[in-house]
């Protein structure tokens, strides 16, 4: 039987074995987070990298408040993200074709390529949203978690979260139309 994730952080206080643990349930999770809001696979992995190791160096001062630990590694990894926008003042560029490949399920180039101009057009409209509503959508269709384990880690009511849901759509909607 695993270890519950309250047990484990208590532990990570004072074993390194525990952190490791709570590192693998979570790495993959907070890497497609940031992978998805800076585009490029080699800043990812650096910023995995420096959210692990700030939780690490923190976790002393890590405290539940009715949340999740991964709302905790997500706020760092906002937060890291931030200020890496910041830091290089310029928007993501996603290799769409990495993307694309992964999104492919058969079909001939033609198919491929048409996928590839549909996936620039959602990105392009997706990093004109708000960075709020970028984690929403990674979080929704990324981790595809439910409104309530969303809201939890944005520290929000579930209603909120619906609310701000319908509000992206409809944005994303919008902007989409205009594109068109």
């Amino acid at each position: 039987m695993s270890e519950t994730e309250e047990t484990l952080v208590r532990r990570a206080r004072r074993d390194a074995a525990a952190f490791g643990a709570l590192y693998e349930r979570f790495v993959d999770r907070i890497y497609n987070y940031i992978f998805y809001r800076v585009g490029d696979v080699a800043e990812a992995e650096d910023l995995t990298a420096r959210v692990f190791y700030r939780a690490l160096g923190h976790i002393d001062e890590y405290q539940s408040r009715g949340a999740p630990f991964a709302a905790w590694l997500y706020r760092i990894a906002h937060n890291l993200v931030a200020n890496w926008y910041r830091d290089r003042a310029r928007h993501p560029n996603i290799r769409l074709d990495d993307i694309a490949l992964l999104a492919a399920r058969g079909g001939g180039p033609h198919d491929l390529a048409e996928r590839g101009e549909e996936t620039q057009t959602l990105l392009r409209a997706i990093r004109k949203l708000p960075a709020e509503r970028q984690q929403l959508l990674i979080l929704k269709f990324g981790d595809e978690l439910s409104n309530a384990a969303i809201a939890r880690i944005m520290g929000r009511s579930e209603g909120a979260i619906k609310s701000l849901y319908q509000r992206t759509l409809v944005a994303l909607r919008n902007e989409l139309t205009e594109d068109f």
